[in-house]
């Protein structure tokens, strides 16, 4: 199940977010997607699942299904852990009708399993730790067996040790669904402990693609100025991000 992205532009009140990028993610890779603040990677996730359309260009995907796991988990507040996780089975029109109420209550309990959770179903996202709500999130987002997952900065606002629980069940979801993924982060233990390859943009332009082992030698002046966090750089601060 692979993603190939030609000529991709995007542009928002007069800037090009993306401009004419072209990148593919081959079948079971995880390709993170890095680079500061505003410099268009999380609209490549909102294009890809139909949040917005790009202006231009072509995505040419395999047929499959596509989980997102948001940023901040995005949970339903008002619902349970049951009904979070087994939103998408009861009310997308697809899945409508198609397991009964012991069917659900054995797929969220595996799911759950998957990501360390048992027996939290009743329990509601304010009684949860943010690292225990993004493994919701992680829960939920398997249920529908997906072939592409998508995460927007999984381990934002998570501490190391929650950040690298977290980094550890992308992993082992890649292992469990055999799904393709793209991970969007700023975080270094995140590009480097769960990445096959990685793509760095800036100013709507690719300007690295690698592995994170030649993310690292920072043999580039943009990867030099990513991984050593440098304000002095070739990517400037500007009003609308990096």
């Amino acid at each position: 199940m692979s993603i190939k992205f030609e000529n991709l532009t995007k542009e928002f009140d007069g800037r090009k977010v993306l401009n004419n990028i072209s990148f593919s993610v081959e079948k079971g890779e995880i390709l993170s997607i890095v680079g500061f603040s505003g410099s268009g990677k999380s609209t490549i996730l909102k294009i890809l699942c139909g949040l917005i359309k790009a202006d231009s260009g072509n995505i040419d995907i395999d047929e499959g299904d596509i989980a997102m796991v948001f940023q901040y988990s995005a949970l339903f507040d008002s619902l349970n852990v049951f009904d979070n996780i087994s939103f998408a089975l009861q009310e997308r029109k697809e899945f409508r009708n198609k397991y009964t109420k012991e069917e659900l209550k054995e797929i969220v309990a595996k799911s759950l399993s998957i990501v360390g959770l048992s027996g939290i179903e009743d329990k509601y996202p304010h009684e949860l730790s943010g690292g225990m709500q993004k493994r919701v999130s992680l829960a939920r987002a398997i249920v529908t067996k997906p072939q592409f997952i998508l995460y927007d900065e999984p381990t934002a606002g998570l501490d190391p040790v929650a950040s690298t629980v977290i980094e550890d069940y992308i992993l082992h979801l890649r292992e469990e669904t055999k799904a393709t993924s793209i991970v969007v982060t700023h975080q270094m233990s995140t590009i480097t402990r769960c990445s096959d390859r990685v793509i760095m943009l800036y100013d709507g332009q690719i300007v690295f693609r690698g592995t994170p082992d030649e993310l690292l030698k920072q043999d580039t002046p943009y990867t030099k100025q990513f991984v050593s966090a440098a304000i002095e750089g070739p990517m400037k601060i500007t009003a609308a991000g990096f």
